[in-house]
């Protein structure tokens, strides 16, 4: 790939850490890649495990430390690490001096937007979830913009209520050149096909309630559903036995290489709601019952999942009022009438959001000088090459 030419606009990305916060950094530095932008990673020590298109870039590692749930002692040490960090960061913003700082959440992103708010650098911040992270909550009265996945989301600051846009929380490439197929027939005698995902890990509750509630399930219908389940190794082997002994067609992992795949092929999900999950499902078009992770931070699961509930895309269900019995009865009325599902996945497409990298990267545009570099070839918010040159 050639390099943008030195007078490009200079772009820093701040992020780090989990999945959810690393997708939509890569996602946007694809896109603007593409609309000749220049590219800089800033990360913590665990910058050496991101790959993809953040893995090319130009990396620095900054000091960082989470505070949330630590002790006394530790909060100190990660404070004075924020501190270390943020010395660094501004030093390279200083010597860099890029166009705008885009931050993505987690600790690992908070000494560069910190720094870039010192220099008074232009800046802007993702939040993935429904609730603003603790991290962005930090940060959200230094920033010029907070794009946001979702349309209704907590713990926003009053004062920096008019700096939000919903750009959406981008997804990898390969779901969204597969979020135009069609939701799979579902006839009375066709096989029926739910997926299981139980996050990074897989998640036992489901192990344990699946199995019990087929066994409730009416003979007909147990006879046509087939189960793809992502399990924890240590649960497989027993999960497996119960099914067999059901007479359930089932196929099982800890990991599926081809999960947007098998989403595609899905009648319906059973799953957590991290923000990846909820908008890789609401990108395909799938219906899910979504069972929050009841220990994630500031329950923001829950509030994921409440978007996807009241947009008519899925059903919420509380991991206490994930039972046997209740999802039983919830397989046997759903499946009993299919127009329920076809009008759920129908819903969840039409809350996703398959633009959202392009959104993102109209945003940072919004924020460069409307002139540009020297030759004025690129301008705020343009969406295509030929818009920027006309600017």
């Amino acid at each position: 790939m050639s390099r943008p030419p030195g007078n490009s606009p200079l772009i820093m990305l701040a992020a780090g850490g989990t999945g959810g916060h690393v997708f939509p950094a890569e996602a946007l530095a694809a896109q603007l890649a593409q609309r000749g932008c220049r590219l800089v990673l800033v990360t913590d020590r665990r910058g050496d495990e991101l790959s993809g298109r953040l893995g090319e870039l130009e990396t620095f590692k900054v000091r960082a430390g989470g505070i949330a749930g630590k002790g006394f002692a530790a909060r100190i040490f990660s404070v004075i690490e924020i501190l270390l960090g943020t010395w660094q960061a501004w030093w390279l913003i200083n010597r860099m001096k890029p166009t705008v700082v885009v931050g993505f959440g987690g600790y690992a992103s908070v000494p560069t937007m910190l720094a870039a708010s010192y220099a008074k650098t232009k800046a802007a911040i993702h939040e993935q979830n429904a609730v603003l992270g603790r991290a962005n909550c930090l940060l959200a009265g230094r920033v010029q913009k907070i794009a946001t996945s979702f349309a209704k989301v907590a713990a926003i600051p009053e004062s920096a209520a008019k700096n939000v846009i919903q750009t959406g929380m981008p997804v990898r490439p390969a779901v969204a050149a597969i979020g135009g197929q069609a939701y799979p027939a579902l006839t009375a005698d066709s096989e029926i096909q739910i997926l299981v995902l139980g996050g990074s890990q897989g998640a036992s509750v489901f192990s344990r309630v699946m199995s019990e509630a087929l066994a409730l399930v009416s003979e007909s219908l147990k006879k046509r559903i087939k189960i793809t389940q992502q399990c924890r190794l240590e649960d497989e082997e027993g999960v497996r036995q119960a099914y067999r002994q059901l007479g359930v067609k089932a196929e099982l992992s800890h990991f599926f290489k081809d999960v947007h795949e098998r989403i595609a092929g899905a009648h319906l999900l059973i799953c957590r709601s991290g923000a990846s999950t909820i908008a890789e499902i609401t990108t395909i078009g799938r219906p899910a019952i979504l069972v929050p992770y009841p220990h994630a931070v500031d329950d923001h699961q829950t509030n994921n999942a409440h978007s996807v509930d009241e947009a008519g895309g899925g059903w919420l269900l509380s991991e206490t009022a994930f039972t046997p019995e209740s999802l039983a009865q919830r397989l046997n009325d759903l499946f009993a009438i299919p127009r329920t599902l076809e009008n759920a996945a129908a819903a969840a497409k039409r809350a996703g959001n398959p633009d959202a990298a392009e959104r993102l990267a109209d945003m940072v545009f919004s924020l460069m000088p409307s002139n540009g570099d020297s030759d004025g070839n690129f301008g705020a918010g343009s969406k295509s090459d030929d818009q920027r040159e006309a600017a």
